[in-house]
């Protein structure tokens, strides 16, 4: 199959799933809700860890079971599902790649009835220290974010679910206030619902930098405006659409806060319209944040406290895309450097990365709350989550 063909083929697996449809299909019955999920859980190694496990949620009463090691990489501390369902992608958060001053990007084949995973190859990731890792809404790219280097990379899928070289490469330059602000860090790269738009969280600048994306070619090239500029001191972290397309949110690692913004899909802008805090009031500052996700459903956005060691709640307003302040939940661990809520919205998984424990928590369908389920596990150092539907 030709990479134009597979393309178009994605864009009907991509259209399945954000309709709710079956793949490939235009019109159908609703499918049948899982019973469970594979989770893959992403880490650091060079401790207990040797790379990516996975493990499986009961949808009915959010257990999770023991979880088993599924590849062998080094340093997977963020990963990517395709959307077809057949391939993983996962950084390399390392400083060298082979003989090379970069991280590293892996591919891997997911078995269909067992979920382990086969490598395929690996790719330089063309700078150091790769942090966050998606791929495009159409399935032929992989867009990478590289902390160390401050730079970002898009990364051409092989029709064997493979990767091809770097067909585009954007080193950042700048800094602002903070000792660690000296020079850039891009912290997460995110495609928008259009798929023509890619946002660049860089801790190090405080911006937003938005790029056009060209998913045929794998093309990222400035906008106009180029970036979003937000308080000195902020630190942008990790960044989240909402499911409508018109709003954004970013939480801010330094200032422990979350940024709202309207978004504009049609020229790629973002305009700040509010920022809150991810500390309960009266909390002395304290630590940092790391991970933001909005839920499915739109109605709530989470962020987590790493210091705090705890989730934080805040409804969303369909029509302004404003937050207002729910609660706050402890993560019954240290260190929540990753959450993520599964497809169906029923639950967050909270990765506690220094107790390396993750631990699930039910969330209330009309008040976003969350409530612990009294489930966890055990893995050494997780640090990301992600969710897939068992292949048949």
């Amino acid at each position: 199959m030709s990479r134009f063909s597979r393309r178009c083929l994605c864009v009907a697996l991509v259209t399945g799933c954000l309709t709710g449809l079956p793949p490939g299909r235009v019109s159908a019955a609703p499918p049948a809700t899982p019973t469970s999920l594979w989770v893959y859980v992403g880490t650091y190694t060079g401790g207990d860890s040797q790379g990516v496990y996975l493990s499986q949620l009961n949808l009915s009463t959010g257990e999770l079971s023991p979880p088993k090691l599924v590849a062998e990489v080094s340093n997977p501390s963020f990963l990517a599902i395709h959307p077809g369902g057949r391939y993983l992608y996962t950084v390399n958060e390392d400083a060298k790649f082979k003989d090379q001053k970069s991280g590293g990007v892996s591919a891997f084949a997911i078995a269909a009835k067992s979920g382990k995973l086969k490598p395929i190859n690996q790719q330089p990731s063309r700078g150091t220290g790769p942090c966050h890792i998606v791929v495009d809404r159409t399935g032929t790219n992989v867009l990478v974010a590289n902390y160390g280097g401050g730079s970002v990379a898009s990364l051409p899928i092989r029709d064997d679910g493979g990767l091809a070289p770097a067909s585009s490469f954007i080193q950042h330059t700048g800094s602002s206030i903070l000792p660690r602000q000296k020079g850039p860090h891009a912290h997460s790269i995110n495609v928008d619902l259009g798929n023509r738009y890619a946002v660049v969280a860089d801790l190090g600048l405080d911006k937003l930098l938005v790029y056009r994306f060209g998913s045929i070619k794998g093309t990222l090239t400035a906008n106009k405006p180029a970036a979003t500029k937000l308080p000195g001191g902020s630190a942008p972290r990790h960044f989240d659409f909402h499911p409508s397309g018109r709003f954004a949110y970013v939480i801010n690692e330094a200032s422990l806060t979350i940024t709202a913004l309207t978004y504009d899909g049609d020229r790629g802008v973002l305009k700040v319209i509010q920022t809150v805090p991810t500390l309960p009031k009266g909390v002395t500052k304290q630590g940092s944040t790391a991970q933001i996700i909005v839920h499915p459903s739109g109605k709530f956005v989470y962020g987590s406290n790493r210091g705090h060691d705890s989730i934080v709640a805040y409804a969303i307003d369909p029509k302004t895309g404003k937050l207002t302040y729910i609660a706050h939940q402890k993560t019954l661990g240290k260190t929540p450097r990753n959450f993520n809520i599964d497809p169906t919205g029923r639950y967050l998984l909270a990765c506690n990365q220094n107790t390396h424990t993750i631990h699930t928590f039910g969330i209330h369908p009309k008040t976003g709350v969350l409530k612990p389920t009294g489930k966890s596990i055990r893995v050494p150092s997780p640090v990301c989550v992600q969710f897939m539907k068992p292949r048949k």
